[in-house]
């Protein structure tokens, strides 16, 4: 996977949880509607991500563009943990 796909797929992932949080903005999304993520600040992802998804578009299917315009950093979700450190 090389590293525009490992982005389309994080962003991907997280345009779910928003689905999931905010149910409202599925209801504006078309039944079998090609998808487009576009990060703000990235041109060079942006036009992959385009291309990609007219590669797999059909003749009428509607498209729908989802710009990001900020994204938090991922932070862990480690709520404990414990090190232990022994000399080999």
């Amino acid at each position: 996977m090389n590293i525009m796909e490992r982005k389309n797929t994080e962003l991907i992932k997280e345009f779910d949880r928003y689905i999931r949080e905010h149910p409202e903005f599925a209801d504006s999304i078309p039944n079998n509607a090609i998808v487009i993520m576009q990060l703000e600040g990235d041109d060079e992802f942006n036009r992959w991500s385009l291309e990609l998804a007219k590669s797999h578009a059909e003749k009428g299917q509607p498209v729908v563009y989802v710009r990001i315009k900020r994204i938090k950093p991922i932070r862990s979700r480690i709520e404990q943990l414990e090190l232990e450190q022994q000399v080999a």
